[in-house]
């Protein structure tokens, strides 16, 4: 049997992936600029609240960009989609070296959001649709490995260059991407979609590295009936809303965001520096980032290499747990700090708890729920509402992100930090009691094995388009739902 070679599907992950190594950089980009602010490094006048607006403007610009993907991804395709969102990235960039008033850098934000709604949407759905199932999940995971990469350059670098350097780097990494992203093949899923069945057998063949003929269109004649299968219904958001066979898929994916969003990850480190400030950890501020961005990126490496041997669901609920705990630790610190005031001498002895405990839930969510997050959503909706539905996704995730952010400020202002890490803590423990009772198992599983598990009755139709495999010659009939599918394989060796 012809079993392909996958090194195309490896190359183009890695041009993907630069498109990440950017959204890494950018959404680093506050935690050491935060500092030079704060230090008046720049000649930008603006305020605490201020600040926080011009973070929390972020996330209604990746609802822009996630709500343009959805027609420009169906419509253009998926690599004209990812292209595209190098635009945004540049504009911003160019407005934040400008800058000199707070609504220039909150401009800034909402334009490298759009940018990042884009390929947030966009890059989980191209990866899901072009990868092979057994190696899916660890190329999906390897955009969050070179996402880490861009998060520990800007932290590394971040501290000992001027604001200046840090927006020019800002302007090259788009222009990367879009160079290395020109080559990428389209999703065959796509073509299929929009009825090319040429163009979806030649990018098949270039993914795949198929050497028999047969064996390209036996596996493009399985594609072609499964999108034909699901694209007999709609492709509406009224679909995804109304139709009873996603609301599973709906419940999993808009739970696991709030959890993801609310646990407090993004938030904490756009203001790591502040944070650590006040814990009165014997650090500078330059090891701290350093620190804190190089686990990420070597904890990433890691959650590549387990995350398609031991499976998803032991991954989310055991990395919520330990998270909690150890967010609830830092929580605690604080309490005795602002609360009961403990004495600044028995302090100084503890006070690597809030950086360590900060950095220990980092590497357990980082190995879990904050990779796979970014893998399930994508295999679990069908191709027919699958931009919309991450599109949806991540228009709720902004608006949770959106709230999030904000009220950062108001509820330190309140509570003291004691109170935002223990919301963050309670936040964590709800998402693992939420995967126990709702996730299922998606490891090793087809895109059309998961809505068979999702949905229950979509088995007759995989039994039916896995015979297609098992025919030599001729033309196959599958029936799918009581209609006669009629996949031509002579015909297609021909296009």
């Amino acid at each position: 049997m012809d079993s392909g070679d996958r090194k195309v599907q490896y190359i183009t992950t890695f041009c993907v992936s630069i498109a990440s190594l950017t959204v890494g950089v950018i959404t680093a980009w506050s935690t050491p600029v935060l500092m030079k602010l704060h230090n008046n490094e720049t000649d930008i006048s603006i305020t605490d609240r201020e600040i926080s607006w011009m973070l929390a403007m972020n996330e209604p610009g990746f609802m822009s960009g996630s709500l343009a993907t959805r027609f420009v991804c169906d419509r253009l395709g998926r690599r004209a989609t990812l292209l595209a969102s190098a635009l945004p990235y540049v504009v911003g960039a160019v407005f934040a070296l400008s800058a000199v008033h707070g609504w220039m850098l909150c401009l800034s934000q909402f334009l490298w959001g759009s940018g990042t709604g884009m390929i947030g949407t966009v890059v989980p759905i191209y990866l899901a649709e072009i990868a092979d199932k057994d190696i899916r999940g660890t190329l999906s995971l390897s955009t969050r490995v070179m996402f880490s990469l861009g998060s520990l350059m800007m932290m590394a670098i971040g501290s000992f260059v001027s604001y200046y350097v840090i927006n020019c780097l800002l302007l090259v990494l788009p222009v990367g991407y879009f160079c290395a992203c020109l080559w990428i093949p389209e999703s065959p899923y796509y073509h299929l979609k929009e009825g090319r069945v040429g163009a979806a057998r030649k990018e098949l063949g270039r993914l795949k590295g198929f050497r028999n003929g047969k064996t390209l269109d036996d596996e493009l004649a399985l594609l072609q009936a499964n999108v034909q299968n699901e694209m007999k219904r709609s492709s509406s958001v009224w679909e995804l809303f109304t139709g009873p066979q996603y609301r599973k898929a709906i419940v999993i994916a808009a739970g696991l965001k709030m959890a993801q969003i609310m646990s407090g990850a993004k938030t904490i480190q756009q203001y790591l520096g502040r944070i650590v400030q006040e814990s009165r950890v014997h650090l500078s501020l330059s090891t701290v980032l350093i620190v804190f961005g190089l686990v990420r990126f070597v904890v990433g490496l890691m959650s590549t290499m387990l995350v398609d041997r031991f499976g998803r669901r032991p991954f989310l609920y055991n990395s919520f747990f330990s998270t909690g705990l150890f967010l609830a630790l830092v929580g605690t610190y604080f309490f005795l700090k602002e609360v009961i005031k403990i004495e600044d001498t028995f302090l100084s002895h503890i006070a690597f708890i809030p950086f360590t405990g900060i950095v220990i839930s980092n590497v357990i969510s980082t190995l879990g729920y904050i990779s796979l997050i970014f893998v399930i959503p994508a295999e679990i909706f069908p191709i027919n509402v699958k931009a919309v539905a991450m599109t949806s996704l991540n228009i709720f995730g902004g608006i949770v992100g959106f709230i999030t952010t904000l009220s950062y400020q108001t509820i330190k202002d309140v509570t003291g930090l004691y109170g935002v890490f223990w919301i963050f803590a309670g936040v964590t423990f709800l998402g693992a009691l939420f995967v126990i009772l709702f996730v299922p198992e998606t490891k090793g599983k087809s895109l059309q094995e998961i809505q068979v598990l999702l949905q229950g009755n979509l088995g007759k139709d995989v039994d039916e388009t896995e015979e297609l495999h098992k025919e030599r010659n001729g033309a196959v009939c599958a029936s799918i739902d009581g209609t006669e599918l009629q996949v031509l394989n002579d015909k297609v060796n021909n296009v």
